[in-house]
């Protein structure tokens, strides 16, 4: 699961135009949070998390606890932002067509 160097700078840039998707907040990592990551993971496969300046856990913690429960891999953590990918081999994929988190 683990990728290149390349292929990882590659999902950065990918990753740099994105929103995030899912917000930690001062609960921190709950079973709620799990489940909204996972549907996201599951039709986005490339997501951004954004940490609450009051979050019980640092980005990095945060990171390695998400990418652990959820079965994908940090791209890279910068600030309070973190950045998950999972890929989803059951999404319908045509040569030509757009990469599931720009959809």
């Amino acid at each position: 699961m683990s990728r290149t160097g390349k292929e990882r700078a590659a999902l950065r840039a990918e990753a740099h135009h994105l929103d995030p998707l899912v917000h930690v907040g001062k609960d921190g990592l709950t079973p709620t949070l799990f489940t909204a990551l996972d549907d996201v993971l599951r039709t986005r496969e490339l997501v951004k998390i954004a940490l609450v300046r009051n979050a019980a856990l640092t980005a990095k913690e945060a990171a390695g606890q998400l990418a652990a429960q959820m079965g994908a891999e940090v791209i890279q953590v910068i600030g309070r932002t973190v950045t998950l990918y999972r890929h989803n081999p059951a999404l319908p994929r045509k040569d030509g067509d757009t990469m599931p988190w720009r959809r």
